[in-house]
């Protein structure tokens, strides 16, 4: 399946590194900015992640609720929320089905690994509607972070 602009972001409820159910129909009212990333303590996450972290000011100035997901465990995603100072939530995808409902799993990945989320990026605004989407197919590259803020400016 694939998101497309315009539509209303699929809703789901997933465990977050503090073991808390997360849903994202009770976000609506701000804006959300969901970040899949493949795994956590590798060097492309690590630094899509951190750069999120040292611009959170910026999201929260956009009434927007960064959330990032993976297929890690919950206690994956505790430790390397800790290590790295993360200051906004991670959610675990660990059966996978938030990653394929969003068109964002990768069916054979490195080292054999198969159902990894793909690098993305999709911005919901405060009605549950989806205003920018992005799925990328190399995990050594990041999502443009430029074209996000600035229809998060659009949307403030």
């Amino acid at each position: 399946m694939s998101i497309q602009i315009g539509q209303t972001a699929p809703d789901f409820t997933l465990f977050d590194s503090d073991k808390n159910p997360v849903q994202l129909s009770s976000l609506k009212g701000q804006n959300v900015l969901l970040l899949f990333f493949p795994q956590s303590f590798t060097g492309v996450c690590t630094k899509e992640l951190c750069s999120v972290r040292d611009n959170i000011a910026l999201y929260n100035g956009a009434n927007a609720k960064v959330l990032g997901i993976s297929v890690d465990s919950v206690f994956t995603l505790a430790k390397f929320k800790e290590e790295q100072q993360l200051n906004f939530p991670l959610l675990s995808d660990f059966n996978k089905t938030v990653s394929t409902l969003y068109g964002t799993i990768y069916t054979e990945w490195i080292f054999d690994m198969k159902g990894v989320s793909k690098r993305s990026a999709f911005l919901i605004d405060k009605n549950g509607q989806v205003q920018y989407e992005e799925v990328l197919e190399n995990p050594g590259e990041v999502p443009n972070f430029e074209k996000i803020n600035a229809k998060l400016q659009e949307l403030a």
